[in-house]
């Protein structure tokens, strides 16, 4: 399954009927949590079926505005409401809370089972009619989920598709993730940092500085309320934008990609380097490699954390302490000297390398009498 996120052009009406549905979806979930609650604390177990068919018989006929709507906005909801109670109940979240209006605001819709057509710059939804995006899409999906952000809807739905193994320029590579430079490359290629936060702290710290003394809820606190979140949005998506890159690059030109498990919480701890790591991202870079190495046919290798990369020379292995301020590796035993970021990526890629010599070894070194001899000299 592959998944696309895309921005929507819309009219003052168009603009109005999402909204509309947004609403509907959020007062039926909430509505279902209320009865959810309600139910537990008298001793029932609800679930989305249940509630579902609770508000179809006895809810909705009493709510005529309802009907002007899409009924598939609402069973989505109550479907959601039991994903989020299930994932509760595995312990892998927290107890599901009530919606706000205007956080969040999102509704899915299908086509009554029917596959739904995305061709071009226009496209037919089910209920909401023709909407036009900002970039060309071609999917089949069976559902869409429209969602608003910093006051604007999105389209995002999957499909399915083919994945194509692209050819590679080379076998291993090593990655090193840094701060200064976003990601380091054995071969030596370097990826400068965005830092795109860093480059808009300063306007976003005046758009909060000129919000501190407006009265909440104001159309004017809600004005400048959309500009930090436009702001906001803006520097979260010059960062995807360049992770994005950088990934699909690795994924498409290389055989294998050797990074490090880095303890990324961990390293938040450091006051002092938390806001520089964390406009970075670099659980997104892992991510993204995840699921790109499977779409071009490159595989993903992740080295444990406690392995020394920093610290080993690429040369000859010797080993010593590196603070974070020395940012040349300089070797006591050969001498090298060498870009410490450059050595930890080398050291990586030549981690994979030894390991496949090693098994190599193991798999092809028995003579004929069965004794084990060191075929790797």
């Amino acid at each position: 399954m592959k998944s696309i996120r895309s921005k929507l052009k819309l009219n003052n009406k168009q603009k109005t009927l999402m909204a509309q549905h947004a609403g509907y979806s959020r007062w039926c979930y909430n509505w279902g949590l209320s009865l959810w609650n309600q139910a537990y604390k008298d001793g029932y177990k609800p679930n989305a079926r249940k509630l579902r068919e609770v508000f179809t018989n006895h809810t909705k006929p009493l709510h005529p505005w309802m009907k002007d709507l899409s009924s598939r906005v609402y069973q989505y909801a109550f479907i959601n409401l039991g994903e989020a109670f299930k994932r509760f109940f595995q312990g892998i979240a927290a107890h599901p809370r009530f919606k706000k209006k205007s956080k969040s605001d999102s509704f899915t819709i299908d086509n009554c089972g029917k596959p739904i057509e995305l061709n071009g710059w226009n496209h037919k939804l089910p209920f909401i009619g023709w909407v036009k995006t900002y970039e060309p899409i071609e999917a089949t999906t069976k559902k869409i989920t429209i969602s608003r952000q910093a006051g604007s809807w999105y389209l995002s739905c999957s499909y399915e598709f083919t994945p194509t193994p692209t050819p590679k320029t080379t076998d291993v590579v090593g990655v090193d993730l840094g701060i200064k430079t976003l990601a380091t490359l054995s071969d030596g290629k370097v990826v400068t940092s965005v830092k795109s936060y860093h480059k808009f702290e300063a306007k976003l710290s005046r758009l909060q500085y000129l919000n501190r003394n407006k009265n909440i809820g104001s159309a004017n606190w809600r004005a400048a309320q959309l500009k930090i979140a436009s702001l906001h949005l803006r520097v979260a998506n010059i960062r995807k934008d360049a992770l994005h890159k950088l990934t699909t690059y690795l994924a498409k030109n290389h055989g294998t990609i050797v990074i490090e498990d880095l303890n990324v919480s961990g390293m938040l701890a450091n006051h002092k380097l938390a806001k520089s790591i964390a406009d970075q991202g670099f659980y997104e870079f892992r991510r993204q490699l995840e699921y790109k190495t499977h779409w071009y046919g490159s595989e993903l290798v992740v080295v444990d954390r406690f392995f020394p990369s920093s610290k080993t020379c690429s040369r000859c292995g010797h080993v010593q302490d590196m603070p974070l301020n020395v940012r040349t590796y300089d070797c006591p035993n050969c001498e090298i000297s060498i870009d410490r970021d450059l050595n930890a990526s080398i050291n990586l890629r030549k981690r994979v390398r030894n390991s496949e010599v090693s098994s190599e070894c193991k798999t092809h070194s028995r003579d004929a009498v069965g004794l084990t001899v060191d075929a790797c000299g």
